[in-house]
Order: structure tokens, then C-alpha cells, then sequence
């Protein structure tokens, strides 16, 4: 039987997304969010709303990076998410993160999480809260690289459990897409 929890914003999985900025004096700055994902080949869409700092920042802009939060930056990741830019304009230094500048936007890169999607703004709507940006590149550490692709074990990539206000480290491979299924044909 099933138990039904009517109309909520719970899916699985919910990636964590650090999505950082410059400001208008060149000081980084990101937020946590984990409503978001890929929306078209070379795009990806978050719901961001209009009062954050960094949507601020990335509309003046116009980049952004999106680094996936992982389990071992678990304590930093949260902590952008909870205090406000608007608030403590030196939210990532007070997190322990270190920047270097993407050569491919006008946005940072933060060093200690290892894979970011790269990104110019395409489109905002303060409304719907939904920002789009075009993925120009994105870069992974060596250190989460097996036989030169990302690979998940290494990378630790966390989710976030809007059910139960919980982060969870993604799991064990369990088959390989488009072959696991050429068992029924």
C-alpha cells in the first residue's frame, strides 16, 4: 500500500548545487541550492529567488558556475546555504572555500569542490524564479577522474532529501544505462 503526501517539492535524487558569482567588486560568492538540473542539451535550469545576492551578482554579470557540493564538503556546502551574502559578504572565506576565476566565464571557481558546469545566464524570470544558463564548459579535478571521465565514487556527490531535510552521498553503480535493459528484448 501506498502512503500519499500530497502536493510536495520531493524528488530523487535532488543534487546539491553550490552556484557561485562575482559581485559588482569582483568578490565571490555562492549559495546552496538543490532545485535544479539539466534542461536542454547544453543548458541547465535552477529556481533561484530574486532576493539571493548571487542572483543578484550573476544578473549584473551574467555567469555563474555550479559545482556539485560533495560528502567530505558536506559542513561548508550548508553553511552557504544558510547564511546570506546580503548579510555576510564574506560568507565563503568564513566557509573555507578558496576561488580561482574560470577561464571560460566571469564567475568562480571554488577550489575545494572538484567538478563545477560553467555557465553564461541566458535568461531570468523573477516571477517563476527560474534561471537558465547556457554550459559553456565543465571541468573536474584529476583527483575524480577514472580512465579520464568523472567518476561518481570519487567525486562523492550529495543529494539533498527534501523529505526529511537530510543530505545523502550518492550510492553503489547498479547497472549501466542503455545495456541494463537489453536483458528484456
Amino acid at each position: 500500500m501506498r502512503k500519499n503526501f500530497g502536493a510536495k517539492p520531493i524528488l530523487y535524487p535532488q543534487p546539491v548545487f553550490i552556484i557561485a558569482s562575482y559581485d559588482e567588486n569582483g568578490t565571490p560568492d555562492a549559495m546552496n541550492a538543490a532545485w535544479g538540473g539539466i534542461s536542454e542539451e547544453n543548458e541547465i535550469s535552477i529556481c533561484l529567488s530574486p532576493e539571493h545576492k548571487t542572483v543578484k551578482n550573476i544578473l549584473a554579470r551574467g555567469a555563474f558556475t555550479v559545482s556539485m557540493a560533495t560528502a567530505d564538503q558536506v559542513t561548508p556546502c550548508d553553511y552557504v546555504g544558510i547564511v546570506s551574502a546580503n548579510n555576510v559578504p564574506d560568507k565563503l572565506a568564513r566557509a573555507g572555500f578558496h576561488t580561482v576565476k574560470s577561464d571560460f566565464v566571469d564567475a568562480p571557481l571554488i577550489a575545494e569542490l572538484p567538478m563545477a558546469v560553467e555557465c553564461k545566464l541566458v535568461s531570468y524570470d523573477a516571477e517563476s524564479c527560474r534561471m537558465v544558463g547556457e554550459i559553456v564548459n565543465v571541468c573536474a579535478d584529476e583527483s575524480v577522474l577514472t580512465d579520464g571521465r568523472i567518476d561518481p565514487a570519487k567525486l562523492r556527490p550529495i543529494i539533498y532529501d527534501g523529505a526529511n531535510h537530510t543530505y545523502h552521498v550518492i550510492g553503489e553503480k547498479v547497472g549501466r544505462a542503455f545495456h541494463a535493459g537489453l536483458a528484456l528484448k
